[in-house]
């Protein structure tokens, strides 16, 4: 599942959340905090890959450890990666909007 993250419509910098807000589909803040954690983990896991395959296409390999290349298209590629919203405001804006699914085994076992 990849996800298209020029698409996204989260902050790209620090925002203010409602409390209520994000504790509305757990009823707990905390959980909700941790839901959200666990699902930007996710997410930058699979930005990381995708950087890193990108950037392989254009890697070149010497035998002298001392030449060091840049390439153009790498620093683009990183650029645009770092302007990417965080991981975290992705993980919060898909919550937030309903698009992480989660649930509680324990709250389920309590039932």
């Amino acid at each position: 599942m990849s996800i298209d993250y020029k698409k996204t419509n989260a902050p790209v910098s620090t925002v203010t959340w409602d409390k209520n807000e994000l504790s509305e589909s757990t009823g707990n803040l905390y959980e909700s905090l941790v839901v959200i954690g666990k699902r930007a983990n996710q997410i930058s896991a699979e930005m990381k890959e995708e950087l890193n395959s990108k950037l392989q296409e254009f890697a070149s390999y010497t035998d002298n450890l001392e030449e060091v290349f840049e390439n153009r298209e790498q620093i683009e590629i990183s650029r645009f990666y770092e302007r990417l919203p965080k991981s975290v405001c992705i993980a919060t804006q898909e919550f937030v909007e309903g698009g992480v699914y989660h649930r509680n085994p324990d709250a389920e076992e309590a039932e």
